[in-house]
């Protein structure tokens, strides 16, 4: 009988497959984009999270692994030993060659000063890209074009999408593979006890360089991927943001599970693609959720479901679905009425407001989900301050919910007889 875990791969891989057929061509470019940063988290993942590595300068071998794959489509044209869809390797033995030098230096350290090690090494590249036009093209980048080979043209987003999707699905098995060697496992060993691992003898500088060099050759091929993408490749592949985004979507999707960073990395790309052209505030949510998960759920996205699965093993669906219910009405609720205050007062502040109002010597309606709304009335203000308060009241009720569950396990566990030791005959 096949696991759960292997049948939900096959049916997320099959899913994947036919997206070209189920989305418009303005998805499909965006879950090219989803693919591209679900395989840079979870790259970035076998350094802070297998090996509990920090790395604030991730960037830095995405964009080495991006520039090495331009400059190899422009020389080699992806024709004769190297056609275009492997060209993604290059991008591989960019990050690989670069990481091995700089996690060779980043790893003599440990904690807060590998973190700066690596951010230090990221900025570096940043400042020094825009001045080194021959390797990085200045302010203009470096443009290429993707060249036939093995009879497809790779002129349509569908062939892009499937060959993206083709090194992304190759990339995740081998890093799941690596997780499972000798070499993975002592990767673990390394997050979990450095000093004990010394004291039994191994290399721990070696192991370290070995898990910085891996994690930056598969940043390499995501950034050889959007190369491939995109046709071009400019410097702002190193910028710090870059660096951030990874680390926030791993930590939303849970650095600790192995495919958790490519939920979270896919889940805020598809969230940035939609909320980024109907607000300018887009980012303020995105940094508000990343310390909203922080705080209430470490383990990310695949720690809550990890949570509700055990939830509905130990009590059923029908008692968890008042729970359920809830905390799902809460979350509607508050987010409703902090979208609302966000919203209202980006407008009231905003440059194109206080000009309208100074002209016109009154403040003006701001229209907003449709409708307009005084910025001087208490019935403007009263909205979201009721669906703050109703989102704390249904709060209440889901961890009262959640309270009764626990209390009637313990009653359960109480009731339940103990079986006594069995006597021995002589």
């Amino acid at each position: 009988m096949m696991r759960t875990p292997l049948v939900f791969s096959f049916a997320a891989v099959a899913v994947l497959a036919a997206m070209p057929v189920l989305l418009p061509a303005g998805l499909l470019n965006a879950s090219v984009q989803a693919l591209i940063a679900a395989l840079f988290a979870s790259a970035y993942s076998l350094l802070a999270g297998r090996a509990g590595m920090l790395s604030f300068g991730h960037a830095a071998y995405f964009g080495v692994g991006a520039f090495a794959t331009v400059h190899a489509m422009n020389a080699l044209g992806g024709t004769g030993l190297l056609p275009t869809p492997l060209m993604p390797l290059v991008g591989a033995l960019g990050g690989l060659g670069f990481g091995l030098v700089a996690g060779w230096f980043a790893t003599q350290r440990s904690g807060t000063a590998f973190a700066m090690i690596t951010l230090a090494i990221a900025e570096l590249l940043h400042a020094l890209a825009p001045q080194l036009k021959g390797w990085f093209g200045g302010e203009s980048g470096i443009s290429t074009m993707r060249a036939p080979a093995w009879g497809l043209s790779f002129g349509s987003t569908t062939q892009v999408y499937y060959l993206t999707l083709a090194w992304v699905l190759l990339s995740l098995a081998l890093l799941y593979f690596h997780t499972r060697t000798p070499l993975g496992r002592l990767t673990l060993a390394l997050r979990e006890n450095e000093h004990r691992l010394r004291f039994l003898g191994y290399d721990v500088h070696g192991l370290g360089v070995s898990a910085f060099a891996i994690s930056a050759m598969f940043s390499g091929i995501a950034g050889g991927l959007q190369v491939m993408g995109n046709e071009s490749a400019n410097y702002v592949v190193f910028d710090p943001g870059v660096s951030a985004t990874v680390v926030l979507n791993s930590y939303i999707g849970g650095v600790g599970s192995f495919f958790g960073p490519a939920l979270g990395a896919a889940l805020m790309s598809f969230f940035g693609y939609a909320v980024s052209d109907t607000t300018q505030s887009w980012l303020l949510y995105q940094g508000a959720l990343f310390v909203l998960v922080m705080m209430f759920m470490p383990e990310g996205l695949t720690g809550l479901f990890t949570a509700a699965a055990r939830l509905v093993d130990r009590h059923g669906v029908l008692a968890l679905l008042p729970l359920a219910l809830s905390a799902v009405l809460a979350v509607a609720l508050v987010a409703g009425g902090a979208v609302f205050v966000v919203e209202m007062l980006q407008r009231l502040f905003s440059q194109d407001y206080r000009s309208l109002a100074r002209m016109s010597g009154v403040a003006p309606p701001v229209p907003l989900f449709g409708r307009a709304w005084s910025a001087g009335a208490w019935t403007t203000w009263i909205v979201p301050a009721g669906l703050l308060l109703a989102g704390a009241l249904m709060t209440a009720i889901a961890r009262r919910c959640h309270r009764g569950l626990a209390l009637a396990a313990v009653r359960d566990a109480v009731a339940r007889p103990t079986p006594l030791p069995e006597q021995a005959h002589p």
